[in-house]
């Protein structure tokens, strides 16, 4: 992978900008960015005195995004990452926690360049985090519900979907508006997720929960309102949904495997299995000798029908049982706190 360039906007105003935090709860912006030249500088004027430092990465941006920033942007907060080839959203948010992380963030908080994201909500992203009742918190914009009408029926519709899909995937029953990418999270945990294994495209912020929900780390909703002006997406629904479906079943079969049958083991571990083998079994053998009855005229037996309902109605429960368990075992304990219990007694 290229190595982004890090140089601040302007080091005459302050040349110790690219210097270590030192700062016990520095809280960094990541703005991934490409074509949103019309956006960014004020994307960045909204950015409160809260946060220490602010990363922009271009992203191999068409209109030179990151040259544009260094030339008109004045805030000392401000670095610029470079990226030699485009590596996606999620690529270009990897540079920036790297560079956070390197720089001695606490929390580091992600962004999009294009103006739909308030900046003065960061103060809500990140006070969980700081207080620690979380290691990662998203935007959720159908909070409010009386808010929901400015949302294209599109959007409305294609993140129900999607967030029914990153349930299963994830594990995070308790979470809605998956794509949403106004984020943050606590450097301690970032600190564990494999950079080079999450998803690069705009299956990013998906794959970022199926990953932290592996960790075992907490997230919140974080309640919020979307601008929708005059920024046009990249995203085009029609030619990501068959690549989020497939990207989610793997995901999901992954998740089972590791959390149900590589790390632990419950009974829960048995009730799907077993669940999904009693289903199949039934309607195959209730399918198959209701079509053998069909061809000979014949009414099929009272006791086949019962031998056929039985295992569908006893595998469905197991699966709600299971489904149940899986609900119940979303992430509680945060996982930064247990980082920093156990390195307090590693260097003791």
């Amino acid at each position: 992978m290229n190595a982004p360039d890090s140089r601040p906007v302007n080091p005459s105003l302050d040349s110790t900008i690219l210097h270590p935090l030192n700062i016990s709860d520095a809280v960094a912006v990541v703005i991934p960015s490409y074509k949103v030249t019309r956006h960014i500088l004020g994307v960045i004027e909204g950015i409160g005195p809260e946060v220490t430092r602010i990363y922009v990465v271009d992203d191999k941006c068409p209109d030179g995004s990151g040259a544009f920033v260094r030339a008109h942007c004045t805030d000392p907060r401000v670095v610029v990452l470079e990226h030699a080839v485009n590596q996606g959203v999620g690529g270009a948010v990897m540079s920036g926690y790297r560079a956070a992380i390197a720089d001695g963030a606490k929390v580091m908080v992600k962004i999009d360049g294009d103006g739909q994201m308030d900046g003065s909500l960061i103060p809500n992203f990140i006070a969980p985090i700081l207080a620690g009742d979380a290691d990662y918190t998203k935007g959720n914009r159908f909070f409010n519900l009386e808010r929901l009408g400015t949302m294209p029926p599109l959007r409305l519709f294609g993140n129900a979907v999607l967030s029914l899909m990153t349930k299963l995937s994830s594990g995070y029953w308790d979470l809605f508006d998956p794509t949403n990418g106004y984020t943050a999270i606590h450097a301690d945990c970032a600190r564990y997720l494999p950079f080079e294994k999450i998803s690069k495209r705009y299956f990013f912020e998906s794959d970022m929960l199926f990953r932290l929900n592996i960790l075992g780390a907490v997230v919140h909703d974080v309640p919020m309102d979307a601008v929708y002006g005059d920024e046009v997406s990249n995203l085009k629904i029609r030619k990501i949904v068959t690549e989020f479906l497939a990207k989610h079943v793997i995901n999901f079969g992954k998740r089972i495997f590791y959390n149900y049958y590589l790390r632990n083991m419950s009974v829960a571990s048995i009730e799907l299995p077993l669940g999904i083998l009693l289903t199949i079994f039934g309607a195959v053998y209730g399918i198959s000798h209701w079509i053998a009855s069909a061809h000979s005229g014949t009414e099929t037996p009272a006791g086949t029908v019962m031998l056929a309902a039985l295992p569908v109605i006893m595998g469905v429960q197991l699966v709600l049982a299971f489904l149940a368990h899986d609900v119940a075992s979303v992430p509680r304990s945060p996982l930064h706190k247990k980082t920093l219990y156990r390195s307090k007694h590693e260097s003791s």
